[in-house]
């Protein structure tokens, strides 16, 4: 893993539609390389493009962390489900560019996409997390999200049949949690 530079500080800022290069750069190695995507291929740039004009259209946040101009990582949170009585709750991504991993920056990533969500009056966040991806658990129930859900052999990737969880953090009222 190599070192990010120390001479910048790290931001967590909105991303830029110029940003999405750099964003579809972290998205696909991970689509290519991790089961943090049930997506089997890399997608192109016109369609992250379209998604995130999608997300800036419909008011959802995609932030970047970047240090020194560089983006090294990226999440948002949209709709959980497009029924109206599920408004309250949004469910997130956090992708960090594999060389920068163990930083913080999902880290800082995650607690102001939290911020952002109880700004806005959500009540729920929640994750999709590969039940084989024990880093991104520990992450996320680190942060206060808890396991609500193990849906069995849902996906199929790499040759191989993957477990679904589900974490969810409930912003406001009881069991709300702490960051």
């Amino acid at each position: 893993m190599s070192e990010l530079p120390t001479a910048g500080p790290l931001t967590v800022r909105p991303a830029t539609r110029a940003d999405v290069p750099a964003i579809l750069e972290i998205y696909n190695h991970a689509v290519l390389h991790t089961t943090a995507s049930y997506d089997l291929e890399p997608v192109s740039l016109e369609s992250r493009l379209a998604w995130f004009d999608h997300k800036v259209q419909d008011g959802w946040p995609v932030l970047v962390t970047d240090r020194d101009g560089e983006v090294t990582g990226w999440a948002t949170f949209g709709p959980f489900r497009e029924k109206p009585g599920y408004r309250f709750t949004a469910e997130h991504s956090v992708y960090v560019r594999h060389d920068c991993r163990g930083q913080g920056l999902g880290r800082a990533l995650l607690l102001a996409l939290i911020g952002e969500a109880r700004g806005r009056g959500l009540h729920s966040l929640v994750g999709g997390v590969d039940a084989g991806n024990a880093g991104s658990l520990a992450f996320h129930e680190g942060l206060g999200f808890r396991q609500v859900a193990h849906f069995r052999q849902v996906g199929f990737k790499f040759g191989r049949w993957l477990d679904l969880v589900f974490l969810q953090l409930p912003l406001t009222g009881e069991g709300a949690g702490v960051p």
